[in-house]
C-alpha cells in the first residue's frame, strides 16, 4: 500500500474535530474526541443543543434496555447487515456502559419491570445539563445557530456554515463527524435539511420516512372518533411474519402504539400493508370456544365477559361483522385470534417518533467513514437505520456517535504516524457493501 507522508507539524499539534450536529449522537461524538485530547468545535442549526434529546425525556427519559446482548441487536434494521453491525456496535457501547456513562454523570439509574432503563429523575433536564457542563469544562467550543452549507475535501477539511446574521463562517478540521440526525420532530431541528448538502458530495442518501409512527386505517372515522385514546393491552400483533408484543392505542386516524412501532419495518416494506392482531395471545381457540359453554346466540355480548374482551376490540368486531352477531363461537375465535386490519399509509414523519433511511451504510467503513471522504464520519440518526421505541433509539445514536469519535482518533493517529492512507479498497471498506 502507498503510505502517507510523515508531516512534523502534524504530529506535533492536536488534532482537530468539527462536529456538526448537537443531538445525542454529536454530543457523545463529541465527549469521546475532546476526552482524548482532541481540540473540539461543535456546530448546530439551533440555539442549544439536546433538544430532540429532552424532547424523549418528557415521559420519563428511558435511555436504554437491559436484555441480553444478542437480543439487544436483532431491534436494529439497516439495510441486510444488522446483525453484524449492530453486534459490533453495541459490544462497543452498550447498555451496561450507558449506566456508566450516566453514573459518571451523578445521575443514578434504575431498571423497569418492562427492562427499560431510567434516570431515578426521571427527567432529561438535569441530565442534559450535566453533560454539557462537563463538555465545556474538556474544551469543547459551542457554535450555535450556524447551519452547515458546505463540505469539501483537500490538504485539509473545510466547512462552511451559515450563521443566523446570514454571514458566513468557514472552519477547519482534521476530521470531521456529521451528526444531523433525522427528519421526525423538524422543531428541533430534526428535519432532514442536510440531505441535499450530503448527496452533493456524491454519497448516497437512502430516502427519510417515518419510523415508530402511527398508521392510517380502513375503519370510519365515527368509530375512531368514538374510541380514540383507548389503549388495546396484551395483544400479540403480526405483519407479513413478524410478531410484536405490547399495546395498541386507537387514534383519530388509526392506530399508534408500541407493537405497531416494533413492525415498522416490516410494514414499510409491504405493498399492502396490514397486520393480524390477536386479542387473545395467552389462550388458544379452543379454550376460548370451551368457556362459552352452551351459548347458542349473542357470541359477542358473551365474548366480553367469558373472555374478558376489550369494549374496543368488541366494537372492532361488530364492525367487521356488518352489526350483526358471529354465527359461531367457532368463528368468532377465529377472528379474536386474528383479527385483520387493512393499513393505508404511514402519518407523515414530523409527527413520528424517529426516521428511517439517511447515509446508506455501503458508504462507510467500519470506523464510519465515508469512502469517498476520507476523515469524514457519520453518526446517530442520519445514518440508514431505524429500531422501536424503548431506549434502542438512544443507544444507537451513543452507540454510533462513539464508533464515529473513536474511529477519527484512529484515522488521525495513523496518519500521524505515517501508517498506510486509507483506501477504498481495504476489506473494512467493503465490509458493510451489499
Amino acid at each position: 500500500m502507498e503510505s502517507a507522508p510523515h508531516d512534523d507539524a502534524l504530529v506535533q499539534r492536536a488534532m482537530r474535530v468539527a462536529i456538526v450536529g448537537g443531538g445525542p449522537a454529536g454530543l457523545r461524538a463529541a465527549e469521546v474526541a475532546s476526552a482524548a485530547g482532541a481540540r473540539v468545535s461543535l456546530w448546530d442549526r439551533k440555539p442549544s443543543v439536546g433538544r430532540k434529546f429532552l424532547v424523549a425525556g418528557r415521559g420519563g427519559l428511558n435511555i436504554t434496555k437491559n436484555e441480553p446482548a444478542e437480543l439487544f441487536s436483532q431491534r436494529y434494521h439497516s439495510a441486510g447487515h444488522s446483525e453484524r453491525l449492530w453486534n459490533s456496535l453495541v459490544a462497543e457501547f452498550g447498555p451496561e456502559e450507558m449506566r456508566a456513562w450516566a453514573l459518571g454523570l451523578g445521575v443514578e439509574t434504575f431498571v423497569a419491570s418492562t427492562r427499560r432503563v431510567y434516570p431515578k429523575e426521571m427527567r432529561a433536564a438535569p441530565l442534559l445539563r450535566r453533560w454539557v457542563e462537563r463538555l465545556r469544562s474538556s474544551g469543547v467550543e459551542f457554535h450555535m445557530r450556524h447551519q452547515l452549507c458546505e463540505l469539501s475535501v483537500g490538504e485539509e477539511l473545510t466547512l462552511k456554515f451559515k450563521g443566523a446574521d446570514g454571514h458566513h463562517v468557514c472552519a477547519s478540521a482534521d476530521a470531521v463527524i456529521l451528526a444531523m440526525g433525522g427528519a421526525s420532530w423538524p422543531q428541533t431541528g430534526s428535519d432532514g435539511a442536510w440531505v441535499p448538502v450530503v448527496r452533493k458530495l456524491g454519497v448516497e442518501v437512502a430516502e427519510l420516512q417515518p419510523a415508530n409512527c402511527g398508521w392510517e386505517w380502513g375503519l370510519d372515522a365515527e368509530f375512531s372518533q368514538q374510541w380514540q385514546g383507548t389503549p388495546i393491552k396484551s395483544v400479540h400483533v403480526h405483519a407479513d411474519g413478524e410478531l410484536a408484543k405490547g399495546e395498541l392505542l386507537v387514534t383519530r386516524y388509526g392506530l399508534e402504539g408500541g407493537a405497531i412501532y416494533q413492525l415498522g419495518a416490516r410494514l414499510r416494506a409491504m405493498g399492502a400493508p396490514s397486520i393480524t392482531v390477536d386479542f387473545k395471545p395467552h389462550s388458544t381457540a379452543e379454550q376460548l370456544i370451551a368457556k362459552m359453554g352452551p351459548i347458542k346466540r349473542n357470541f359477542l355480548s358473551e365474548a366480553e365477559a367469558r373472555w374478558k374482551l376489550p369494549k374496543v376490540a368488541t366494537a372492532m368486531l361488530w364492525q367487521a361483522i356488518g352489526g350483526a352477531d358471529a354465527a359461531s363461537a367457532q368463528e368468532l375465535a377465529a377472528m379474536v385470534k386474528g383479527f385483520r386490519i387493512e393499513l393505508k399509509r404511514p402519518r407523515q414523519i414530523s409527527e413520528a417518533i424517529s426516521s428511517a433511511g439517511g447515509v446508506r451504510f455501503a458508504e462507510l467503513n467500519e470506523e464510519l467513514m465515508l469512502s469517498r471522504m476520507p476523515g469524514v464520519f457519520a453518526a446517530g440518526e442520519m445514518l440508514d437505520w431505524d429500531a422501536p421505541t424503548g431506549g434502542y433509539l438512544l443507544q444507537g445514536c451513543f452507540a454510533t456517535g462513539t464508533r464515529a469519535a473513536n474511529g477519527a482518533l484512529r484515522w488521525f493517529a495513523q496518519r500521524r504516524g505515517a501508517s498506510p492512507r486509507y483506501s477504498t479498497s481495504s476489506p473494512m471498506s467493503r465490509s458493510f457493501e451489499g
